[in-house]
């Protein structure tokens, strides 16, 4: 019983003085590691290798918010001409054509205005609106209506570039897919795109020029995705799918937020319509009990200010239920 004692009591010391000697080294060795690693003072490979996925993510990040930041001030500086405005609502008129034209719906105006027997001064200030102004505004809603179009449908055109590449086609192929089986507007820009790279223009100046006729956030992600993919490297499916998915995600708020406002929208719209209908029944009711604000020059007076501040409500109400996505 003494003997198994004494052996028992030996191993035990024995034991002691090698991890003394060998795993109490290893776990200092091991604990300083651990303060190092905390630190940042350990070895710059492993630390490196570590953190070289989030620093190049994170560089790609930056890479992006630099380039919209630019855009942007580029967007505030640059002032749209004619000829911007008239390629941007897809049209194939030429700046002086549209200014013939406009001039030439000025005097038909003016001179329907005379016939009518107007003021000749009213005549003029008609005119010079018609002929500058409405052709404007309805230049305007063209374009927003096919940059409506183009947002719709540019998310299917992504896609199409992503199966493609996923299937090994080429960017130069997927691109002539799209301008061959997309809708308009689409089609028309994907066509130049191609157009032009076959004439020897770059990528990014292709896309350069497509932005310029479609000035939209979606061309410039996708032109900003294309870009950085060029320079660093990656898998251009794998981004332009979140980017798809991004633009898909816009595409639905948008609807909500149309959704959302819907009654302000119909509020304002009944708000604004009263005061002329409520003014155009009791003109055909009770005529000679409106007739002074038409014949008296205070009641001309009280007309222009009451669409003065109609039109100062119906702005302010506008900019209100008008969100920008």
């Amino acid at each position: 019983m003494m003997l198994i004692l004494v052996a028992v009591l030996g191993f035990v010391t024995v034991a002691g003085i090698g991890f003394a000697f060998v795993g109490g080294e290893g776990g200092q060795a091991k604990t300083a590691r651990r303060i190092a690693a905390v630190a940042g003072t350990g070895p710059k490979e492993k630390r490196g290798a570590r953190l070289a996925p989030a620093e190049a993510a994170s560089q790609r990040r930056k890479q992006i918010i630099d380039s919209l930041k630019a855009n942007e001030k580029q967007q505030r500086k640059t002032r749209l001409t004619v000829d911007s405005r008239l390629r941007q609502a897809g049209l194939s008129f030429t700046p002086k054509q549209f200014w013939i034209f406009c001039a030439g719906l000025a005097v038909s105006v003016a001179a329907l205005s005379l016939l009518f027997g107007l003021n000749p001064l009213a005549c003029l200030g008609l005119g010079f609106g018609a002929g500058l102004g409405l052709p404007r505004w309805v230049l305007g809603v063209m374009i927003k209506r096919r940059h409506k179009g183009f947002t719709e449908d540019f998310p299917n055109a992504i896609d199409i570039i992503v199966r493609g590449i996923k299937s090994g086609l080429p960017v130069h192929d997927c691109l002539k897919v799209i301008a061959r089986e997309s809708p308009a507007p689409v089609d028309g820009e994907f066509q130049r795109l191609v157009e032009g790279l076959g004439l020897g223009m770059s990528l990014d100046q292709g896309l350069d020029r497509m932005y310029d006729s479609m000035p939209t956030p979606e061309v410039r992600f996708f032109s900003i995705v294309m870009a950085i993919q060029q320079k660093t490297g990656g898998n251009l499916a794998e981004a332009l799918s979140g980017l798809s998915s991004v633009l898909r995600a816009r595409k639905l708020m948008r609807e909500k937020v149309k959704a959302m406002s819907g009654e302000a929208v119909a509020s304002a719209v009944i708000i604004g319509s009263l005061p002329p209908g409520i003014m155009a029944l009791v003109s055909i009711t009770s005529p000679a009990y409106m007739a002074p604000l038409y014949n008296d020059p205070r009641g001309h007076l009280m007309l222009l200010g009451g669409a003065l501040w109609m039109a100062a409500g119906i702005f302010m109400m506008r900019r209100m239920i008008n969100f920008k996505i």
